[in-house]
Formats: structure tokens, sequence, C-alpha cells
């Protein structure tokens, strides 16, 4: 399609990410973009002319003026960035609500994954409490990282379990729905809890080291009261780079060797189209 002459063409995809999400890089500028946290300060003019500028463009309307950098940035909203930072807490229903495909899962199941996780992290972080009572205070700083690493490796299988029982949907490069596999849910939610151990690597082990360097400086032994908001601000910091760098791990389109499937799916797959080696899902975040 094509707009009036000198304005912005009509055939950029926004409906996909600006940058190839094959590559590393590509996944890492996506999820800067989406988690950067200067989109909170935007005022709602600003975010009502965002929204209009992308219907517009949607419906065919260029705004006078406008370039490829502004339609972009009029794309971002400040509801994915939150619901991205808040992925950092690792509350069972932000788990939920990034599972992959649309397998429903009960309140039941819900409140038990919820109290597992919650259970998890408390008895991890009570038992290595116990355990580093006669070791370094450097070492007990680190007992919540364990104790987040155990909430994420019980909260995300529990939260996802309807997917392990029933499988996540497959697609053929074109998107086209071949079925639904137990494995490829095996994988995705792996990928998944690798990255959210690895985004809560930096932002609790880079704050402990600093903090234990500094508490030992007349400076903050003078002014104690310094401690917690230090420790926040350097836990923000971490999570800004941390965030998107993990998510980006691995594509958001994973994929899979079809001779890795379920023997039922990889028939039928052979059977729809002989010619098809890899399939593909989201892995949810």
């Amino acid at each position: 399609p094509e707009s009036k002459m000198g304005e912005l063409p009509l055939d950029i995809n926004i409906q996909e990410p600006r940058w190839d999400q094959g590559t590393f890089l590509g996944r890492a500028q996506h999820f800067f973009t989406v988690t950067d946290p200067r989109n909170l300060l935007l005022s709602g003019a600003q975010l009502e002319a965002s929204r209009n500028i992308v219907q517009n463009y949607r419906a065919g309307v260029v705004t006078p003026g406008l370039t490829e950098d502004q339609l972009w940035r009029a794309k971002k909203t400040p509801t994915v960035v939150f619901w991205q930072w808040v992925n950092q807490s690792f509350n069972a229903v932000v788990n939920y609500s990034n599972r992959s495909g649309d397998a429903p899962i009960t309140m039941g199941q819900l409140r038990t994954a919820y109290v597992s996780a919650t259970t998890g992290a408390v008895a991890t972080a009570l038992g290595l409490k116990s355990l580093t009572k006669h070791l370094p205070p450097l070492v007990g700083r680190f007992v919540p990282f364990a104790a987040v690493a155990a909430a994420n490796c019980i909260n995300i299988p529990l939260m996802r379990q309807r997917e392990l029982q029933v499988g996540i949907p497959v697609t053929d490069v074109a998107g086209q729905r071949l079925g639904h596999s137990v494995t490829a849910a095996k994988q995705g939610i792996f990928q998944v809890v690798i990255s959210r151990i690895c985004m809560a690597i930096p932002a609790m082990a880079i704050p402990p080291l600093i903090m234990d360097t500094l508490e030992k400086k007349d400076f903050m032994k003078r002014r104690p009261w310094l401690g917690a908001p230090l420790q926040v601000g350097l836990v923000g910091f971490c999570l800004v780079f941390a965030t998107p760098l993990c998510c980006a791990l691995f594509p958001q389109k994973s994929s899979i060797h079809v001779s890795k499937l379920e023997p039922e799916l990889r028939a039928q797959i052979h059977e729809q189209n002989p010619s098809i080696e890899v399939v593909y899902y989201n892995k949810g975040l």
C-alpha cells in the first residue's frame, strides 16, 4: 500500500517486533523497548495521542509528518511495561498470565500453585538461613536468591501445569496450527525457568557484594538509614538491564524438531505434510 507523497509508507508491519527475533541482539532490543521504565512517566494525553497514531496507521491514515521511529514509539505502552516489571515479583498470577497457549486452569489449581510456590520459597529460605548461621554474613545475603530460584522452579511449572497435561499449540512456519505438544510445553517451560533465574542473578548477586563493602565504611556506619534506599536503587538498576536481556535469551517463537515430538503428533504432522521438519510454539514469558 502507498500513502501520499513524502509520507510514511503503510506497509510497516507493527504487529510484529521491530527487530529480528531470530537473533539475541534483536530480541534484546525488543525487550529493552518493552521494559523501558521511562514509559511509566508518560502522561494520559501522550498515551491517548500514541493510541490515535497507531489506530490511524492501522486504518491506513498516516499522521502528517510521522516518522517510522515515532510510529514505533507510539506503539509502546506502560501496560506492557507494567506486566514485564511485575514478572520480577514471580507472582503466581503473572506466571499464569504469561503462560503459552490457551489451556484453562481452575481456581483450585491456581491456589495450589500459589501456596506451593510460596511454601517452597519460604522453606528454602529458612533452611538455608539456618545452615548459614555460622558462615560469613556475605553468604547469608545470597539466601534470597536461592529462595527465588526455588520459587521459580516450583511456581512456573505448577502455574502452567495444564500445558504439561494437554500440551501447547505447535504451528508450521506460516502459523498454521498442527496440533498440541506436551514435549514443546516442557521445553518452553524449561526455557522460561532458566530466563527467570538468570533474571534474578544480577539483582540478587551484585547488590549484596556492593552493600557488604559499603557497610564496612565509616560513611555508612554513620548513616545506617541509607542502607535500604541504596539496596532498592541497586536492585532497580540491575533489573533495568537484566529483565530485557534475560527475556531475550530464547526466541519468543521457539522451535522444535518434529522428530522430538510425541509419536502420535509426529505421525499426524507427517500425514498432513511430510516435508515439515521443524514446528514452532510460543514459549510464554
